[in-house]
């Protein structure tokens, strides 16, 4: 039987990863960080490998004995006190994880990236992870690369939490205008993309841009999410860009505000992608977005 390596796999999508791995018949070596096996309760069938993306002592003899690395390790946001910045998740423990695989002669290698990753992206996120891809692709693994949109599912930190706005909130609030357009994918989906790129060659060299079949202006999204949660009506309050980008330069620091400067940039832009390539090649149905939403809150 195959053994895959997999880093990030405490987290919302790895955990679903993990899932479809297992069910292809692959056996799991996951990398976990002290403090957090607590995340993978319920894994018990999975190799535990205590140790961090950060930390290269010991990970490449962790690795040996697998057929590939899967690296799913990424922030949306930084703790700058703790050291948690994208140049260190992203770049630096991508490049870890390259030489890792390079000295333990795993030559199977799968990256999790992003929709809208470029050289000369706005967004520090962005450009830490088209960093981290041109460290993948210079590697000489035999890699393939995922870029997907908002990933959503059981625990996630968009969609899902959304919802519970709406639920709870007499009025949603919107930044800006909301016509910035996201293609919702579901975890399901993005997680059987990573189990059959190892079992497919024609895989290997290909970034594979994922999102759901159709795209939705921001203020969509939140009308697809109370149908689904059977209110009719959303109500929506906009607040102006122009006065949120100083609100935000100026709360960012502390955690409790809940978005930074970066999303903001993020944000403006529209994540959107033609995701026929994926679909095609890995044989995967598309889930339109109101049916997921119906699963996901059922």
């Amino acid at each position: 039987m195959m053994r895959v390596f997999v880093t990030g796999g405490t987290g919302f999508v790895g955990r679903e990863v993990i899932r479809a791995l297992q069910a292809h018949g692959v056996l799991v070596r996951c990398l976990v960080r002290p403090g957090s096996e607590g995340d993978l309760r319920g894994f018990e069938a999975i190799d535990r490998v205590p140790g961090d993306v950060l930390v290269t002592k010991g990970i490449a003899e962790s690795i040996q004995g697998c057929r590939a690395v899967i690296h799913l390790v990424g922030i949306i946001r930084e703790h700058p006190a703790s050291g948690v910045v994208f140049e260190r998740l992203h770049t630096q423990a991508t490049a870890n994880m390259v030489a890792a695989a390079q000295e333990a002669g795993v030559h199977r290698y799968l990256q999790m990236s992003a929709l809208g990753v470029r050289r000369e992206a706005r967004s520090r996120y962005h450009r830490t992870k088209w960093e981290a891809e041109e460290c993948v692709r210079r590697s000489g693994l035999d890699w393939t690369i995922f870029r997907p949109s908002v990933i959503y599912g059981r625990g996630d930190g968009s969609i899902s939490v959304l919802a519970a706005m709406i639920r709870r909130l007499p009025v949603m609030p919107v930044l800006g205008a909301g016509r910035y357009r996201l293609q919702p994918v579901a975890v399901e989906q993005v997680a059987e993309g990573f189990a059959r790129a190892l079992e497919r060659p024609a895989t290997i060299g290909k970034t594979y841009e994922v999102g759901g079949p159709q795209s939705y202006a921001f203020t969509e999204i939140l009308d697809q999410i109370g149908l689904a949660l059977g209110k009719a009506r959303v109500r929506k309050l906009h607040q102006p860009m122009a006065l949120m980008r100083p609100l935000v330069r100026l709360l960012e620091p502390f955690p409790f505000f809940p978005i930074t400067s970066d999303q903001l940039i993020m944000l403006e832009e529209n994540s959107v992608c033609d995701p026929s390539p994926f679909y095609g090649d890995f044989d995967l149905p598309p889930i339109p977005f109101p049916d997921g939403l119906r699963a996901l809150f059922s």
